[in-house]
């Protein structure tokens, strides 16, 4: 390694990353790929190997190039590109500690601001297509009792995906109080409560099952922790034999999330449930909530005047109103 990059790069995961933040396995693959990326991208740039590339071959205007590389070559979103940069940022922030010679170019790095974007309303699944999607894993194979027993899972706890695939069978307390404890985002543990419907499924999948407290509660066919793209087979394909369209495992997090909601949960409880940080992340299941909008409305709706929506008397009113 002749570069300043290398040992700095190094230093910043096993130092920064590893020892210092603890961070998780899911923050620390994130930056490794994106500095696989930035790497191998300021390489076919620079025609420099990337062991031999210095800190000042990654400047400002180098990096971007690879944000715009990101979005308009790969085809990645805003947020993939804002993620990617935070990544870098961090990268940078070390940097500063260690090559206190490069201070205007990482600086200028710094300087560098995420991109903003229109943030959609989320999708979640009504009741009769939650029943549809639990309906639909075959419970007379083996591998159709777990897909069930996931799916359930998921939608009535909102757990992450990254949640469901690190449980174990010791994470599962089906006695009094049943619940499932997982290590969340941040590293942080909570404990989520199980209903009935969930608790017996479990108990039967657990039985068959079989295995130690450290065994996935959830395991592939050669019994190893299912990935994350697994799980995102499963739900896609689940739900595709439910006739469901866009249907991944954050919209059974958004799900689970309405169910509360419109049974009443105050907002701070759903921050908890979820495992959030601040009650601000969760004030967009309130906006994408269309019928404590429609409840509001009928608060403010004139004396003598019948609440709810307009609708027209006539076939010929509707059509017009649709000009």
């Amino acid at each position: 390694m002749t570069g300043t990059l290398a040992p700095t790069l190094q230093a910043f995961f096993t130092d920064r990353l590893v020892r210092q933040r603890g961070a998780s396995p899911h923050t620390i693959a994130a930056y490794r790929d994106t500095m696989r990326l930035l790497l191998t991208f300021a390489q076919k740039r620079l025609s420099k190997q990337p062991s031999a590339l210095e800190l000042a071959d990654l400047d400002a205007p180098l990096i971007a190039e690879f944000l715009d590389h990101l979005q308009h070559e790969r085809g990645n979103g805003e947020r993939t590109r804002n993620a990617r940069l935070a990544a870098i940022h961090s990268l940078f922030k070390f940097a500063a500690l260690r090559h206190p010679e490069h201070a205007a170019l990482i600086q200028r790095v710094l300087a560098i601001p995420p991109k903003r974007f229109d943030k959609a309303l989320i999708t979640y699944l009504n009741p009769r297509d939650v029943e549809a999607l639990l309906a639909a894993p075959d419970r007379l194979t083996r591998a159709g009792r777990r897909d069930h027993a996931l799916l359930l899972l998921a939608v009535r706890t909102g757990l992450r995906v990254s949640e469901l695939v690190s449980l174990t069978r010791a994470n599962v307390h089906l006695g009094a109080g049943s619940h499932v404890d997982c290590l969340g985002k941040g590293r942080k543990r909570r404990n989520t409560p199980l209903d009935k419907q969930t608790v017996a499924v479990l108990k039967a999948w657990l039985r068959e099952r079989g295995g130690d407290g450290d065994d996935p509660l959830f395991p592939s066919r050669t019994g190893s922790r299912l990935s994350r793209d697994a799980v995102e087979r499963i739900v896609t394909k689940h739900a595709t034999i439910a006739s469901l369209k866009a249907v991944s495992p954050h919209v059974l997090r958004h799900t689970a999330a309405m169910q509360l909601l419109h049974a009443g949960a105050d907002i701070a409880v759903i921050a908890l449930w979820l495992g959030h940080e601040q009650t601000e992340t969760t004030q967009v299941y309130l906006h994408a909530d269309m019928t404590i909008k429609q409840r509001a409305l009928d608060r403010t709706t004139p004396p003598n005047t019948r609440p709810g929506r307009y609708q027209p008397s006539d076939s010929i009113l509707a059509f017009l109103d649709t000009l």
